[in-house]
């Protein structure tokens, strides 16, 4: 079966993953881009970047995905389901290149987009949209792909078999947090953690496998 994995998802020294208040113009609110800073500088970000610890865990995110599974606020702005002309965020060629289910408790057609993209709308709970979100990957794995609150709620279901997060040295003081819910969520997975020259620390959520 294939695996759920969560890929580069950055949290603050208190546990943030975005700011507020998220707007058009400021997807991850008061945060800006400071939570992503170390992932500009990285070949896998921009082919004229570095290689090194953070290009390598980064890359990771797109190898073996089929599909990827994103709540409404990662979609876009609060209100965006009152614009029938929004399509997210990347312009005509989202960086997804799969399938991406949009959770949403207000449907709407599936939008086609170029490279690969299909965005597809879909009400349902964490474990029918996997059930989905696999029928359409075709053996590849499913690939979470935030914001906050959809890990969370994913983690909190037992859905997650990998996880990668970034800790970045800064304070946001508020915005979503990740870990809300999640208490000794660390007995369920390995847990790995590398430290980087930019700054961040590198962990990595592996579930354990129960005997």
């Amino acid at each position: 079966m294939s695996r759920t994995r969560i890929h580069n998802l950055s949290i603050s020294l208190d546990g943030f993953a975005t700011g507020e208040p998220q707007t058009a113009d400021a997807p991850f609110g008061h945060a800006g881009e400071r939570l992503h800073k170390w992932m500009f500088g990285t070949r896998f970000w921009n082919a004229g970047g570095t290689a090194g610890v953070d290009d390598a865990f980064a890359e990771r995110h797109s190898s073996g995905i089929g599909v990827e599974i994103m709540g409404a606020n990662k979609f876009g702005p609060p209100g965006w389901q009152d614009d029938p002309e929004w399509k997210g965020w990347w312009g005509p060629n989202p960086p997804f290149h799969t399938p991406t289910f949009v959770l949403t408790h207000r449907p709407r057609p599936s939008i086609e987009m170029e490279g690969g993209t299909t965005f597809h709308f879909l009400d349902a709970a964490p474990s029918e949209a996997l059930e989905t979100a696999r029928d359409a990957a075709d053996g590849q794995d499913v690939r979470i792909g935030g914001g906050p609150t959809v890990v969370r709620d994913f983690l909190a279901a037992g859905l997650v078999d990998h996880m990668h997060l970034v800790q970045v040295p800064i304070v946001l003081g508020r915005g979503v947090r990740v870990w809300d819910g999640l208490e000794a969520l660390e007995d369920a997975y390995g847990v790995e953690a590398v430290s980087s020259p930019s700054g961040v620390t590198h962990l990595t959520f592996t579930r354990k496998v129960v005997s």
